[in-house]
């Protein structure tokens, strides 16, 4: 596992020496060395290497990584530029188009975003091949936590975006009135006719951050 260089070690460097860390390092590690796991073991804190704490503008909350070949690379909804975009993220580019107009792309690369301040997070940051949730309950579950913790801690207006049930589970943990806190079902194709449609996340974003003198997201991914 890559460690985290950046201003996240400030907040998390402590999770990393206590015990759960230590069994699900070793877990983690066991998983790497005998299965096939997603993702790459250098792209595990991807999310917190391309946006900084101190850069944080939204979060969108994810549960686990895809687990199919070649997919995931350590941001939530992401995939690599060459592979099919996912069901769920067709809708969130469905939706991107419908609330702001967005040309729907030939990929589901959302670096662009990460760099612009959108921290992607998956609260299970590993995934066994083919087996979704494989790796819940092993620990990473805290270590995210402490990482929404640290969020919700900072005194500048962030945008939590929870869809579905997982991630909305994580707004207890979010108390601090400078935040907005959006919520909907989920993108996948199961829910997403649920109200995911027409929520409008994207634009409340932007009119959020405006609001508050921040640089709205330019939420276009370009083609490839």
């Amino acid at each position: 596992m890559s460690m985290i260089a950046n201003d996240w070690l400030t907040e998390l460097g402590n999770e990393f020496k206590k015990p759960y860390y230590k069994t699900l390092y070793e877990f983690v590690r066991q998983e790497y060395n005998t299965t096939q796991v997603f993702p790459p073991s250098e792209d595990i804190f991807t999310a917190f290497h391309l946006t900084p704490l101190s850069e944080v503008k939204v979060v969108i909350i994810g549960q686990d990584p895809y687990h199919n070949v070649g997919q995931a690379h350590g941001l939530c909804f992401s995939v690599k530029p060459d592979v099919d975009i996912p069901p769920s993220l067709v809708n969130i580019y469905q939706e991107l188009h419908d609330d702001v107009g967005c040309a729907i792309p030939n990929n589901g690369y959302l670096v662009k975003w990460a760099k612009q301040g959108v921290l992607m997070l998956n609260t299970v940051l590993t995934v066994r091949a083919h087996m979704a949730n494989s790796h819940r309950g092993k620990g990473w579950e805290e270590f995210t936590d402490a990482a929404i913790r640290a969020l919700n801690k900072q005194d500048r207006p962030i945008v939590f975006v929870l869809w579905g049930r997982p991630a909305q589970m994580k707004k207890s943990m979010l108390n601090n009135p400078n935040h907005l806190i959006l919520e909907a079902p989920h993108p996948s194709p199961l829910s997403a006719y649920r109200g995911f449609f027409g929520s409008k996340p994207f634009s409340k974003v932007n009119d959020f951050l405006q609001s508050h003198e921040m640089a709205p997201i330019d939420w276009q991914i370009e083609n490839v």
